[in-house]
């Protein structure tokens, strides 16, 4: 599995864009052939940050998402909403369900 943990501050008036423009992106990544998961998530102290879980069965799989037509909308929509430049982090999954009920 490939799994990238990829943090993210957006400007304070931009959220709402970014929320919209975040939205269309995951509809389309969850539908991708080797996504897992593709989970946004907000800071509960701070509604500017968010991080996105995303789960992919191999690095093939994360890199075809890469050139996806809604990742790179969203890319390129989102870009100057950013307060900073985001992060990826890459991390090795270590005990992960793979499905409800499914054990490790």
């Amino acid at each position: 599995m490939h799994v990238m943990l990829v943090h993210v501050r957006v400007l304070p008036d931009q959220v709402d864009a970014f929320l919209e423009a975040t939205r269309a992106n995951h509809a389309g990544s969850v539908r991708e052939p080797g996504n897992l998961r593709f989970d946004v998530l907000r800071d509960h102290a701070d509604p500017t940050r968010f991080l996105v879980y995303e789960v992919f069965a191999d690095e093939a799989a994360a890199a075809a998402h890469k050139t996806t037509p809604h990742y790179l909308a969203w890319r390129d929509r989102v870009a100057s909403m950013m307060a900073e430049p985001r992060r990826g982090e890459p991390w090795d999954a270590v005990m992960v369900d793979t499905a409800p009920g499914t054990p490790d």
